[in-house]
């Protein structure tokens, strides 16, 4: 019988009282791995009050002290690597070495996590007149909600958690509703390292449940990692209940190829990044610009390059690509594909109609390539999420700028170059957050936040590192001014 799924509320599993419970499936198999709950908002609300119930004393615990549990969760991470990096690639389908890179970027931010007490310190100015000092505070900002995406159920949680807890803060975390597992997972790990009640709290849903943790009076702060629709929804709903938010959206991420690229780098870096977890994240590259006939070069190696990757059970060694998350997403991909090829796209590798033997069942496309795509196009434009990567030719290094230039998006934007001339015009000139100079998947550290731009993003401050602390606190200022002369009095 398939895992029935709980929620984690004030140190405790419970078991929801919802109404319905969604299939967790296997995209590789179509298998049952378990169930989860639609939690109702009734339920949300009594784990939003016990949250801020235990806020008080948890942001009155030392900062020192608040981190010692994040070192025996890290531990407890490092021991457990193994089993978390499965459980992502059975409900999500990405490659063993995927899920595992994915778990160490998780575990990375828990590390830096462990520097709050430096990274939350003030700012101190003696004299700003005379006998007069101000200084600046940091302190929690109460309840905050984690609401997070199926393509990374491991890592993005991560992007929050530990820099809210960190900081004094409670938290619930919302997994996707598609990837619940690898969160019920962790919160067993959680549950060892003893929290005290209330501090970390996990519920399963869907919109419904969203909607209520956006509209609780209890609940101060709220991120988001999905599309850019929902983004932009979470991000106004939130907002206008008078919460900080962070919303991370949809991407269109292009890659610009110039004719001085190393050839066999940049289509090995090219390949991984269009088509690792099968495209599903939000920095994978969906359009490359070749540049002055590097087309010449680049569109056969790219091809021969995606024949070839091994596309199967990313349980199995040697599989490169695992199946797209759903059934639904599988015909969304390849109907996209056609639209492409409608408007004049040449599809030079065309992956529709993957069949996986002994996988029958399993939700896979196989790397897809689209050249000659029309500028105004779906496939240019589109947030695919999918293995698809689309391909335009240009003239000049501006053209090729220009394009970048005029999508909506703006996560991340990456060129492939041997010239530090044309780099730094590049990373001058782009408008995205995150850039890649001969670099496919520009993932910043967690010691840096992951920026986003235009329509991939709406807030100010970003997850992970020094932002994740400005967002998770609020400056108090003080100005102190002391009276009298002193005198020895004990």
């Amino acid at each position: 019988m398939a895992e029935k799924l709980l929620n984690y509320v004030n140190g405790a599993w419970r078991e929801s009282a919802a109404e319905r419970y969604l299939e967790v499936r296997n995209p590789a198999t179509d298998e049952v791995l378990a169930t989860v709950p639609l939690t109702p908002p009734g339920e949300v609300d009594e784990a939003a009050r016990l949250a801020l119930a235990a806020f008080p004393a948890w942001r009155r615990t030392p900062a020192p002290t608040r981190i010692q549990y994040l070192f025996k969760l890290k531990a407890l991470m490092e021991e457990h690597f193994e089993d978390l990096s499965r459980s992502v690639t059975l409900e999500n389908g990405k490659s063993l070495a995927d899920a595992r890179g994915e778990i160490r970027r998780a575990i990375e931010n828990v590390e830096v996590a462990c520097g709050i007490p430096t990274m939350m310190m003030g700012d101190f100015s003696e004299d700003v007149a005379r006998g007069i000092d101000e200084y600046m505070i940091r302190q929690p900002v109460g309840v905050a909600a984690i609401i997070c995406p199926f393509n990374f159920p491991g890592m993005i949680p991560f992007w929050y958690l530990p820099y809210a807890v960190a900081c004094g803060n409670t938290a619930i975390v919302k997994p996707s509703e598609r990837c619940p597992i690898t969160m019920q997972r962790v919160f067993r790990l959680l549950e060892q390292v003893g929290f005290p009640p209330g501090v970390v709290n996990l519920v399963n849903g869907g919109a419904d449940t969203v909607n209520a943790l956006l509209d609780h009076p209890a609940i101060s702060a709220v991120t988001f990692v999905g599309s850019t629709p929902v983004a932009r929804h979470i991000y106004s709903r939130a907002s206008a209940n008078g919460k900080r938010v962070q919303a991370q959206g949809g991407a269109k991420n292009p890659v610009i190829i110039l004719p001085d690229a190393d050839p066999a780098l940049t289509t090995r870096i090219v390949t991984d990044s269009a088509f690792g977890n099968a495209g599903q994240r939000c920095l994978a590259a969906s359009l490359a610009i070749t540049v002055a006939g590097a087309e010449k070069t680049f569109v056969p190696a790219l091809a021969e390059a995606a024949r070839n990757l091994v596309v199967g059970n990313g349980l199995e060694p040697g599989v490169h690509m695992g199946p797209v998350i759903t059934p639904q997403s599988k015909a969304r991909i390849e109907s996209l594909i056609q639209q492409g090829l409608d408007e004049g796209a040449e599809a030079v590798v065309d992956g529709r109609n993957a069949r996986i033997p002994g996988y029958e069942r399993g939700y896979f496309l196989r790397p897809t390539i689209l050249s000659d795509v029309p500028p105004g196009g779906v496939i240019a434009r589109t947030e695919i999420f999918g293995p698809v990567l689309g391909m335009m030719h240009v003239d000049t290094v501006d053209e090729a700028i220009a394009l970048v230039n005029s999508g909506e998006y703006g996560n991340m934007a990456c060129v492939f170059t041997s010239s530090g001339a044309a780099a730094r015009k590049f990373r001058y000139e782009a408008d995205a957050g995150n850039i890649g100079i001969n670099i496919g998947v520009a993932a910043p550290m967690a010691f840096y936040p992951f920026s986003g731009w235009k329509n991939s993003f709406f807030g100010t401050l970003h997850a992970q590192g020094k932002h994740a602390v400005e967002f998770f606190t609020q400056t108090k200022v003080v100005v102190e001014r002391w009276l009298g002369e002193w005198s020895r009095t004990f």
